[in-house]
């Protein structure tokens, strides 16, 4: 008897012991099939074509497939929620941003909770602001326009990519560190608002950098300072906000890969370095720098750190400006 229990012992402690290495070897052939990598915005977006452009490096760097599903809708909650949601094996990744982990949680609830739901990868770049005026305004630096803005409460209008978009609370995050009341003039996008920046309809704008180029190259538009927290290298001699006299003053559009809580661990690692090998490479950084992207490559502690310190900052200055979703 005792000898048929140290049998059954025997075999119960083989089965749990190939239960257990059986997820392992899983892990260790990874990816034996192609990757879906969840864009939760449109084809053609400013996030979609830094997904494609990681998408081609990591696929090589892998030996795999890395297909793009864009999911759209709910200002890029749809696909998020899909990528929370998704089976934590690897088969699945997200794109997420600022606006997907950060802003959309500051504005409503949602179906997802970007700090327990997703397992950080890395960031991939982010994207500056640039604080651009019409030329007859008579300042010449940020310090000129805050004093302006002071003397005239809610005369000058700053023009913005959209109600409760980044580039909206870039605008709503300089108000509150310098003290200011200006009147927020929303476009649907950086494009539009440019062409009234350029005929004076408006004062200013904070948006993107590639729209204006041109015109501030050409001497049609000022530009005054970048939102990032250092100098943009394609507008060198342009200063930052925070250094133009707001310290502490940083918005940018950042980028990144997640995937759904609970991917093991080593699979997170392995696509971590595959992302920081791919963002080297020369053809990534020039395609990156045509669209206003700076890569950033990071550890998935310090991306999950990113998307805390972020979910702080932009639910206070929502709460602060009375900001809703639209």
């Amino acid at each position: 008897m005792r000898r048929r229990l140290g049998c059954v012992a025997f075999f119960a402690a083989i089965l749990l012991g190939a239960t257990h290495a059986q997820p392992a070897a899983s892990e260790a052939r990874w990816p034996e099939r192609p990757i879906r990598l969840i864009v939760p915005f449109t084809p053609g977006s400013s996030s979609d074509i830094v997904a494609r452009l990681v998408a081609q490096k990591l696929g090589e760097q892998l030996s795999q497939q890395i297909f793009i599903d864009n999911r759209v809708g709910a200002s890029g909650n749809v696909g998020t929620e899909a990528v929370a949601h998704a089976e934590p094996d690897g088969y699945s990744l997200g794109l997420a941003n600022t606006t997907t982990h950060a802003v959309a949680a500051s504005l409503a609830a949602l179906p997802y909770v970007p700090v327990k739901d997703f397992a950080p990868v890395s960031m991939l770049g982010h994207s500056p602001f640039l604080l651009a005026l019409y030329p007859g305004v008579p300042v010449k630096t940020v310090q000129d326009l805050i004093a302006l803005a002071k003397a005239k409460p809610r005369a000058l209008n700053y023009a913005s990519a959209g109600p409760a978009t980044l580039a909206h609370l870039s605008g709503a995050l300089f108000e509150k560190m310098a003290h200011i009341e200006l009147t927020h003039v929303p476009y649907r996008g950086t494009a539009q608002s440019t062409l009234d920046l350029l005929e004076g309809r408006v004062e200013m704008q904070f948006g993107t950098i590639p729209p204006t180029l041109s015109h501030i190259r050409a001497g049609k538009l000022r530009a005054l300072a970048v939102t990032g927290a250092a100098r943009n290298p394609t507008l060198p001699d342009v200063p930052t906000i925070a250094e133009s006299g707001l310290p502490g003053y940083e918005c940018s559009l950042w980028q990144a890969i997640v995937a759904p809580a609970g991917t093991p661990a080593a699979i997170v690692a392995r696509l971590n370095r595959a992302i920081a090998a791919g963002l080297r490479d020369p053809e990534v950084q020039a395609a990156f720098a045509k669209n206003g992207v700076e890569p950033e490559p990071s550890s998935p502690e310090a991306l999950a750190a990113r998307i805390r310190d972020d979910l702080a900052k932009w639910r206070e200055v929502i709460a602060s400006a009375g900001i809703r979703a639209q």
